[in-house]
């Protein structure tokens, strides 16, 4: 603005306000002042514009066109127009998304809090109910699904020969890391090298057993809620009786 406040739009003045009507300046005991307007005339005394092209397609930085060889995480730019602002709604009618935010003034999706439950289409058959159900999965409201951490057979051939392998021994040794889940769930896959493992988890995979016992080790249940050794040849025993 400095550049452009000068004597030569100051002088020219009258002549700014008779070819554009807006840009004049007024006389303060006697001095010229420039309006905030005229400010921006070039000492030129033609109009100056700056054109700014959102998507800057004349620009090849911009539009992520790199040379081979020097595309990095540092020199990627998302591509022009994928990215936009947040719409910032109840500041104001002039924002565009002021009073109702985009909601209508009536009706019951207009109200505070959540109108409707998920899921819900509007009386309509939900899509959840449409779709058609396997006989005897876990599906839909009430069903829970048991979740583990695993246990890689990759990992037990890490330890050592006729040693007891449990998940908190694993994790203090650096051979796992720690689990969010509870319960552990030791899978196969692989050929068990180490010889005379007794595993502790609290459930198996069928090929996890066979590895296991073809050398010579032995998978042990621990119970999920007590984590304590189940005996499953006394459970046998007491259904038998």
């Amino acid at each position: 603005m400095e550049a452009f406040i000068g004597s030569g739009v100051v002088g020219g003045c009258s002549s700014l306000m008779r070819s554009h009507k807006g840009l004049g300046c007024t006389t303060l005991h006697g001095t010229p002042v420039v309006s905030r307007a005229a400010s921006r005339v070039v000492s030129s005394g033609g109009l100056s514009m700056k054109l700014f092209d959102w998507k800057k397609r004349g620009n090849p930085e911009y539009s992520g066109a790199a040379e081979v060889g020097t595309l990095s995480v540092t020199t990627i730019i998302p591509a022009p127009g994928s990215r936009h602002r947040k719409k910032r709604k109840g500041r104001g009618v002039a924002a565009g998304q002021g009073r109702s935010c985009g909601f209508g003034m009536r009706g019951q999706k207009s109200r505070a809090g959540r109108p409707t439950r998920p899921g819900f289409e509007g009386g309509q058959n939900p899509l959840y109910r449409r779709l058609p159900k396997f006989v005897g999965r876990p599906m839909g409201p009430g069903h829970k699904r048991t979740v583990y951490g695993l246990m890689k057979i990759s990992t037990l051939n890490k330890c050592e020969a006729n040693s007891e392998v449990t998940v908190e021994m694993l994790v203090e040794a650096g051979m796992m890391t720690k689990n969010k889940e509870k319960l552990v769930k030791v899978v196969g896959g692989e050929e068990l090298t180490v010889t005379g493992l007794t595993v502790k988890a609290h459930a198996f995979t069928s090929s996890a057993v066979e590895a296991i016992e073809k050398a010579g080790g032995k998978c042990v249940l621990l119970s999920p809620t007590t984590n304590e050794v189940i005996n499953l040849e006394e459970e046998e025993e007491e259904s038998q009786e």
